[in-house]
């Protein structure tokens, strides 16, 4: 039997303002009651909820690129969004980077837990998702990405990523599944 632990990834305000025209952000706004209802079957078998988010600095690296400043530390667009089940007994990791691997501390949480199975949900399938993933097989834990809990900057994006993973020679370490398919194993 799997111990498994919920990551939700930069479900950030910033990401749901809508004048900011980020194309994102009806996508991501779909999947808050699936994130929701991961969220509520997870606390039942008493399971970790973790929420990791971009906390960047206004003059971050990464903002040389074609990518404008958001979700910057500190600040009311780097928080978790309202609309999601975050409770104080969830465990919030602002992250430098795309993984929630990356400089959180986050293997030693999960290793210490006894975590043996990452459920990776919310934004972007083909970025922080991703990695988030791929860092949680490089640290030895199983990986699941919940295809109906999380999305990309488009639908057709999403299922392109999803579909390039959905059989890969990682089976069973690594997974596409939704939600409730993943909730019949744990």
């Amino acid at each position: 039997m799997e111990k498994a632990a919920l990551i939700i990834i930069d479900m950030v305000k910033d990401y749901f303002v809508e004048d900011k025209g980020y194309p994102i952000t009806p996508l991501a706004r779909e999947i808050i009651p699936s994130i929701n209802k991961a969220i509520e079957e997870f606390r039942e078998k008493d399971f970790p909820i973790i929420f990791s988010t971009d906390a960047f600095h206004e003059d971050d690296f990464i903002f040389t690129s074609r990518m404008h400043p958001h979700a910057i530390a500190g600040s009311e667009g780097a928080e978790v969004v309202g609309d999601l089940d975050m409770q104080k007994e969830d465990l919030w990791l602002p992250k430098p980077r795309f993984s929630a691997f990356f400089g959180t501390g986050l293997e030693k949480i999960l290793k210490e837990q006894h975590i043996t199975l990452l459920a990776v949900a919310g934004i972007a399938t083909n970025f922080c998702v991703l990695t988030t993933a791929m860092d949680a097989l490089c640290h030895d834990f199983k990986a699941v990405i919940l295809e109906d809990c999380s999305t990309a900057f488009s639908r057709e994006i999403h299922d392109q990523t999803l579909a390039a993973y959905r059989k890969n020679p990682l089976y069973p370490l690594f997974r596409i599944m939704t939600s409730g398919e993943l909730q019949k194993e744990i």
